[in-house]
């Protein structure tokens, strides 16, 4: 019997322990509402402060974000330009490397196919001015050649005789022809000329 009390004590204890321990709980639940009726009380009064203070916070933030970003982009934009201005460059001086290759293959090529160069045609224009000139201050220069009288016997057999009009015809007709020939030697040492420039 003693087993028996020493249980029922111990029930007893037991029951009492966790009443307590349910009051304790109970309390405490209690309270947690209580703190919360009062955070709730206190935010509505202090709600357009602390919103305020909020608002004030996020204009500082968003003027260092804005700052930070601005200065990212400077950077960025400054190294793109940087490198656009380096592949310009790298581009020019290929172009001209072959651009000048280009342009000494055409030169080899026409100057092989016998092709003047335009210095050589220049050069080959100046000559021919100068002799142009040299042949109009000649042309200006030269006296009419006078022509030899005949002898008086000589016209007189001339007018006399059908052959002797002939040769008359005749060496009128050479001067001619030797102003000719001398114009085609002129033109051929013109051309000699430019041939060996």
């Amino acid at each position: 019997m003693a087993k028996k009390k020493a249980i029922s004590k111990a029930k007893s204890a037991a029951q009492t322990s966790s009443a307590g321990t349910v009051d304790v709980v109970m309390e405490s639940a209690h309270q947690i509402w209580l703190a919360g009726l009062g955070a709730f009380a206190k935010a509505q009064d202090e709600g357009g402060k602390i919103f305020e203070a909020l608002v004030v916070e996020g204009k500082s933030l968003q003027g260092q974000t804005i700052s930070a970003a601005t200065s990212a982009v400077e950077d960025v934009k400054g190294n793109v330009e940087k490198k656009v201005n380096e592949a310009k460059s790298t581009a020019t001086k290929s172009f001209d490397k072959i651009e000048n290759v280009f342009e000494e293959r055409v030169a080899r090529a026409l100057g092989a196919l016998g092709v003047p160069t335009a210095s050589e045609i220049k050069q080959l224009q100046k000559r021919i001015e100068e002799l142009n000139k040299a042949v109009s201050e000649l042309s200006t220069k030269k006296a009419p050649v006078k022509r030899k009288a005949a002898p008086k016997k000589v016209a007189a057999k001339k007018a006399t005789t059908k052959p002797a009009v002939k040769k008359a015809a005749v060496k009128k007709a050479a001067p001619r022809k030797v102003i000719a020939k001398k114009e085609v030697a002129m033109k051929e040492t013109v051309k000699k000329d430019a041939v060996t420039k």
